[in-house]
């Protein structure tokens, strides 16, 4: 007898953290679903001649959320050539620099920008996160010790991409064009899959034909409603993504609340979230199913992390 994956979104109730069906512990939600099992039945099953990068790259100017207060991306060069004849940062003198080119880098950025993923500590409700932690015992000075991007595992699962800009034969969807379960369900149906449980589930709006014109590419973006998110969450999706900037249709279609998409999946569902995904030479590809592989940075308690996702069609 095959015992139906625990779903928190079926159990979930609005506006509360839900407390993990896999524990008192448990940091990382519906990400659990993925198992030894689980990843070799999808690996066994791909065409590994074929390989969709999805992530976008990060540059100088790229368009992320300095409107609300978040650093930019910025990339700067520590050594250079030049200056290590001057400086002899490697202290080895003038003769080996002129010989030896040294180039290093450092950046910084905003954990949310370009292609990343949003883990559970990101969004909550009063103070308290999914599972139960709260602000109180698990958020230091510097980050939260529970539910960081440090704590999910390289993901490995069967893909499904919803092409809701190609259901609506449009390039890019208009701005805040809401995606709710009837176009979710009309992409399932145009392109015959079926989301299951333990999918990572990407949604294209078409965002990305206006990247990276920062102007355009952040107008008020279509995205996921309420309803949408919850019936992906509630048929077992472990990650919910999309091509836009945010997943959620920008601005929401609730005034007591400028998030509802995020709080919902994170707190209530356990549900981690991928933004900036580039969906483009997939759905020109038309694939919908495929293997996933991603991992994030491991950067310890943190809100969201960069990943580079890949996608492999199934044979």
């Amino acid at each position: 007898m095959c015992v139906p994956p625990p779903i928190a979104a079926r159990t979930a109730r609005a506006g509360s953290p839900s407390s993990s069906p896999f524990g008192p512990d448990d940091e990382i939600g519906m990400l659990n679903l993925i198992t030894p099992e689980s990843r070799r039945r999808v690996l066994e099953a791909v065409d590994p001649g074929r390989v969709f990068d999805l992530s976008v790259d990060y540059f100088v100017g790229m368009p992320s959320w300095t409107a609300n207060g978040d650093m930019s991306f910025q990339i700067w060069l520590n050594h250079t050539p030049a200056g290590t004849l001057i400086d002899d940062s490697p202290g080895v003198g003038r003769a080996i620099n002129e010989r030896v080119s040294y180039s290093g880098d450092s950046i910084a950025m905003y954990t949310h920008t370009g292609t990343h993923v949003d883990s559970l500590c990101h969004w909550g409700y009063g103070g308290t996160i999914w599972n139960g932690f709260t602000e109180a015992e698990h958020l230091g000075s510097r980050h939260w010790t529970v539910a960081g991007a440090d704590k999910q595992p390289p993901i490995v699962a069967r893909g499904v991409l919803l092409d809701v800009a190609g259901l609506h034969e449009v390039d890019d969807l208009p701005d805040s064009h809401p995606i709710g379960r009837a176009d979710l369900e009309a992409a399932c149906a145009r392109q015959n899959v079926e989301v299951q449980a333990g999918d990572v589930v990407l949604v294209r709006t078409g965002r990305m034909n206006r990247w990276p014109k920062v102007s355009d590419y952040l107008a008020p973006a279509p995205g996921l409603n309420l309803e949408g998110a919850a019936f992906l969450a509630e048929a077992g999706a472990i990650v919910i993504g999309a091509d836009n900037v945010a997943l959620e249709m920008i601005p929401p279609e609730t005034t007591d609340h400028w998030s509802p998409v995020h709080t919902y999946l994170l707190a209530e569902c356990g549900v981690a979230i991928l933004e900036l995904a580039w969906l483009e030479e997939l759905a020109a590809a038309n694939v919908s199913e495929f293997a996933f592989v991603g991992a994030c940075m491991r950067i310890r308690g943190a809100t969201g992390a960069p990943i580079r996702p890949l996608a492999m069609p199934l044979r």
